[in-house]
């Protein structure tokens, strides 16, 4: 049995697809060159489930790291300063993954604790993430060039459905599984 095939399985089971699950079945159909006829069923029970509502699809929960958005601003600035005075180009994503690896998370779930935590992060750790984002652009400026094919993160607007339906849309137009007999 496939991954697929357990996590629709437990899906089925539980009565809910968490957002691990349906990372994990976006990855799978993402990576696979080609699924099985039984990976097909699977996600097509999977759409059927959602659909009728036997499954449901547990929504993710809305958060945001306010140490994202102030190192972000930060790298920007650094990143900004070394391209105006050289000739080098920095990958500004690298630079804050680098940095926000090295900070502590800052969550919030509503405005005012996102207020709370930009105000505690500026008096208490703009020192510490103006080092960190220095350290990783001396670091992206002194590295060489790894792996030049790797490709960007992509956020799918679509989802786990969305994906699903494109999937069996291009690789199952002509699938149709019939009924069996009782």
């Amino acid at each position: 049995m496939s991954s697929i095939e357990k996590i629709v399985e437990q899906a089925l089971q539980d009565g809910y697809l968490t957002p691990a699950m349906e990372a994990e079945v976006g990855r799978i159909c993402d990576t696979a060159s080609e699924l099985s006829i039984e990976e097909y069923m699977s996600l097509d029970r999977l759409m059927g489930s959602l659909l009728t509502g036997e499954v449901v699809a547990v929504p993710r929960k809305q958060f945001i790291n306010v140490m994202e958005e102030l190192v972000l601003t930060e790298a920007i600035s650094q990143v900004a300063e070394v391209e105006a005075n050289s000739e080098k180009t920095l990958d500004l994503g690298d630079v804050a993954a680098y940095a926000l690896n090295r900070l502590p998370p800052l969550y919030a779930t509503t405005e005012e604790g996102a207020s709370y935590q930009r105000e505690k992060a500026r008096a208490e750790l703009s020192e510490l993430i103006g080092q960190q984002v220095a350290e990783s652009v001396g670091r992206s400026l002194n590295q060489p060039e790894f792996f030049p094919e790797r490709k960007e993160i992509q956020r799918s607007e679509e989802g786990l459905l969305g994906q699903v339906n494109k999937l069996l849309k291009d690789y199952a137009h002509d699938f149709e599984q019939q009924p069996q007999a009782a």
